[in-house]
């Protein structure tokens, strides 16, 4: 059977009424990269969520933005965000401290077809803040290591300094159980590994194309060119998966801002199957 992306929509009593959760932990990842882990601000646990959900995050009296929980799913307290200080919104959460208060609407969305993957090898190409997203589902398929073929992950960054989870990429690269390949598109330092887009790791990866789940998530440049490399290896399209996280206002297809051809991102997707939206993918105007 063909995998699909999974439904794990979770149902909440008004999903446009935020939750008050406090910030546990603030951490600068990289120069405008930084980690929020939050809690319930009532104490109680946070909702379940499934790897590859969303949650939108608000700033009072700035706005909200949708982003990817990064935890792991069996240990989502405190639940953990991690993304780029590039707008308004995210300016603001980076400047919150312990203690500090901010409104959260979640978890929703599809999630990474781990489940669908079992019994099969797992590719997770991904680049710069793409690797948020991905990093439950690898925390999923660790925690069931004997049920997957080969898993490999192969990780794109700008320059060595703007890598993230450095710590932990280099425990999972010490894994005899896991692949993983890093490369840099400018070394600075002392790097000597590998140079390049990410892309170029796919040719030499070490998984079989035929019985293979690939989940993509990065800017859509490099996941359009890394579904086309995938291609040339022989996956089939009904095994890609990528995360199409654009601009969400709203995360229950009610204002438009997410629309993706006959797709609303934040209620069919973020993660869709690129048989389904392939068309899209490869029109620049969508």
């Amino acid at each position: 059977m063909i995998a699909e992306a999974a439904d794990t929509r979770t149902q909440v009593a008004d999903p446009m009424v935020p939750t008050l959760y406090r910030v546990e932990r603030m951490r600068r990842d990289t120069l405008d990269t930084f980690s929020i882990d939050i809690v319930p601000a009532n104490g109680e646990a946070p909702p379940p969520f499934a790897p590859g959900q969303f949650n939108m995050l608000y700033a009072f009296g700035v706005g909200e933005v949708p982003i990817s929980i990064s935890c792991d799913p069996a240990n989502g307290n405190p639940i953990v965000h991690t993304t780029r200080a590039v707008g308004a919104v995210t300016q603001a959460l980076s400047k919150l401290r312990p203690g500090d208060l901010l409104g959260v609407r979640g978890p929703f969305g599809t999630s990474w077809p781990v489940e669908a993957a079992k019994n099969k090898d797992v590719v997770m190409v991904t680049g710069g803040i793409g690797l948020p997203p991905l990093r439950p589902a690898m925390y999923r398929i660790l925690a069931q290591r004997a049920q997957y073929g080969k898993v490999v992950l192969l990780y794109g960054a700008r320059t060595p300094a703007d890598m993230l989870y450095r710590k932990q990429l280099e425990r999972w690269r010490s894994q005899l159980d896991l692949d993983v390949f890093v490369t840099v598109d400018r070394a600075t330092g002392q790097w000597r590994g590998n140079v390049g887009v990410v892309t170029k790791l796919i040719p030499r990866a070490p998984f079989d194309p035929h019985n293979t789940i690939a989940m993509v998530c990065g800017p859509e440049t490099m996941m359009r060119y890394s579904a086309a490399e995938l291609e040339k290896r022989g996956v089939p399209t009904k095994q890609i998966f990528m995360s199409m996280e654009r601009n969400m206002k709203c995360a229950v297809k009610l204002c438009g801002h997410c629309q993706f051809g006959p797709h609303f991102v934040c209620h069919d997707g973020p993660v869709f199957c690129y048989d389904d939206i392939h068309n899209l993918v490869e029109k620049w105007e969508v």
